[in-house]
């Protein structure tokens, strides 16, 4: 896929788009990238199927989910997109895949709303959903307040309302991780001397961590009853006249003397 957008797409949307595509090829979005890969290859181990459809701004390559059969990336026309369409209007059927992947789609969107319903109506019923965003209650998200670059553009969703968006669309939520509990620190070294942080992460997960992954099922819509249909009357019923019984005693007789 070349470089070169098509002409009917949104040139704010695709703007948006190469400035986090850019970002998250610099040192602190390949630091983030690199977390979510390792989080995304274990959840992605516990699936199976035909088809995983992927969304985000990122040009790296897709995490690797082995038990499942073809991959395929979406989105703005830039390198590395398979299936081009814009963020609201997936070339692909209702129920298409098993598992669908949004990283930092939401983060990088003109239209949350609109692009993770494009995302669940993908899902089959049974299937997951798997959203990646940078979390604003964190130092990522703080820095992003305070940024001059494409961090700033970034929306930050906190994950407790991308949970209720998915609860409106039929999704249970089957579990919520966070990650990357490093500063966004642009010197290397500091990097490497605070990597114990990570460590402490994985093993207490507290919600400080610079990413979060909402891995969700799509519930499969129950058998329906049908309504009855309502009886017809045949006809009306008519009372038959009944004789009375008279319940009048009757005078007694007299008796005969005994001889």
């Amino acid at each position: 896929m070349s470089d070169h957008p098509f002409a009917q797409a949104d040139t704010a949307w695709l703007d948006l788009t190469r400035s986090a595509r850019t970002w998250l090829a610099g040192p602190l979005g390949q630091l983030l990238l690199e977390q979510e890969r390792q989080m995304l290859e274990e959840e992605l181990a516990r699936f199976f199927g035909g088809f995983l459809v992927h969304y985000g701004p990122s040009a790296d390559a897709l995490a690797n989910a082995q038990q499942i059969q073809r991959s395929v990336r979406v989105g703005a026309p830039f390198k590395g997109v398979e299936i081009v369409c814009e963020e609201q209007s997936w070339p692909l059927t209702e129920h298409a895949a098993d598992v669908v992947v949004v990283q930092h789609g939401l983060d990088f969107s003109l239209s949350p709303h609109g692009l993770l319903r494009e995302a669940a109506r993908s899902v089959r019923p049974g299937g997951h959903l798997l959203i990646v965003g940078i979390n604003p209650n964190s130092s990522w998200g703080v820095r992003h307040l305070f940024a001059r670059d494409a961090l700033r553009q970034a929306r930050c969703i906190a994950p407790r309302r991308v949970c209720d968006w998915l609860h409106l669309l039929g999704f249970a939520l089957e579990k919520r991780r966070f990650g990357c509990y490093r500063p966004p620190l642009s010197s290397p070294a500091w990097q490497a001397r605070l990597t114990w942080l990570e460590q402490l992460g994985a093993t207490w997960q507290p919600p400080g961590g610079g990413f979060y992954v909402l891995v969700a099922r799509k519930l499969v819509v129950g058998l329906r009853l049908l309504r009855q249909p309502g009886r017809q009357a045949v006809g009306k019923l008519i009372p038959m006249p009944v004789a009375s019984v008279s319940r009048r005693e009757t005078p007694d007789k007299p008796q005969r003397p005994i001889n």
